[in-house]
């Protein structure tokens, strides 16, 4: 008796030893083969978090520079041009897709037996952390998830109340749109210091700011994207309008590259550092 109670117990010992060994085995049988973006987001997590060999294709967007902070990284995979027949008779065993304006797409490629990931864009930052260890982890890579939230922590250390108190700021963009101040971008302007002008304008939901508005009780600062700093359209003319820019002067104007705040995800740290710099140069 007392031997086989010890081989009971040098059994459970094994198995317990061999045990993180399985799961990596596992977890790298699983691992998908083949994957298809269809939406620029999924396009750069996909790069970041994958190996090049089990991408199969990615959105067209990913090569346009103006919008995609991986361009260079996007060199050489194949696109797609988000056709669910294309997509099927690719050697696709997972298929990453935004959540708004593909649900037919998606819903097709499912009841064909695809398995779709579906991402939605981030809410916060700790949103963000949540979707990136579910797409490392389900890519077979959940150590590249850690090693992307941590530059997105370190970064964000590094910039922690970097603004003098009391000053305020309004991200505009195109058309008179403010985001909500529960977004991604909000949230970053209030871990740097900042006071949001959307709140004092009654507009915490976001959404469309009047010019007279702005005028009328303007922010300290303007957040923009440098692709609205010239009146190309209907839609950046207001920005560069001789009211807004005698309310809010170029100097008060905090300017960043739009790619990097398309998505979140791999452009995050670039975008935060990318604040910080104008921050230092432009606030006082």
């Amino acid at each position: 008796m007392p031997q086989l109670h010890f081989a009971r117990l040098f059994l459970l010992f094994a198995l317990g030893g061999l045990a993180p060994l399985a799961t990596e085995t596992a977890l790298a049988q699983t691992a998908p083969q083949g994957v298809v973006s269809l939406n620029l987001c999924a396009d750069q997590l996909l790069l970041r978090l994958a190996d090049r060999e089990q991408i199969v294709s990615l959105s067209p967007l990913v090569r346009d520079p103006s919008l995609s902070f991986l361009v260079a990284e996007a060199s050489g995979v194949p696109s797609n041009e988000g056709k669910g027949e294309a997509i099927l008779f690719s050697r696709a065993d997972l298929v990453l897709a935004g959540s708004f304006g593909q649900l037919a797409r998606t819903a097709l490629l499912r009841r064909q037996g695809l398995d779709v990931l579906e991402l939605d864009p981030w809410r916060s930052l700790d949103h963000g952390r949540e979707q990136i260890r579910l797409v490392a982890k389900r890519l077979g890579h959940p150590e590249r998830g850690e090693a992307l939230i941590a530059e997105i922590d370190a970064a964000l250390a590094r910039t922690r109340d970097i603004v003098p108190a009391k000053r305020s700021i309004l991200p505009y963009y195109r058309r008179g749109w403010v985001p909500a101040s529960n977004s991604l971008i909000s949230e970053l302007l209030i871990h740097m210091g900042f006071t949001l002008q959307q709140d004092t304008l009654g507009m915490k939901r976001g959404g469309v700011v009047r010019l007279e508005s702005i005028v009328t009780s303007p922010p300290d600062y303007l957040l923009v994207h440098d692709d609205d700093a010239e009146a190309v359209d209907n839609g950046s003319a207001l920005l560069v309008h001789r009211a807004l820019l005698t309310a809010v002067p170029p100097d008060r104007r905090l300017v960043i590259a739009g790619r990097l705040a398309i998505c979140g995800g791999p452009s995050t740290p670039a975008l935060i550092d990318a604040l910080a710099r104008e921050i230092r140069a432009k606030v006082r």
